[in-house]
């Protein structure tokens, strides 16, 4: 996954082919993973941008995967 600039609040979208521009994520194809990541607050670190990240995108990816 990726950190989409350009709006209002940060966003976090998949990346499964990996052609998006920027630092990207890994994350295991699993709700819990996501729910985890969440809790400890993990992507606004790892992606290295400021404030909560709109997750919606990658859940409903996983939610595919299921």
């Amino acid at each position: 996954m990726v950190a989409e600039s350009g709006r209002a609040r940060g966003v976090a979208v998949p990346d499964p082919r990996r052609r998006h521009p920027g630092r990207g994520a890994w994350l295991h194809p699993e709700p819990a993973c996501l729910r985890l990541a969440e809790k400890r607050r993990a992507f606004p670190r790892a992606l290295r941008v400021r404030g909560p990240l709109d997750t919606s995108a990658i859940q409903v990816h996983l939610e595919q995967w299921a």
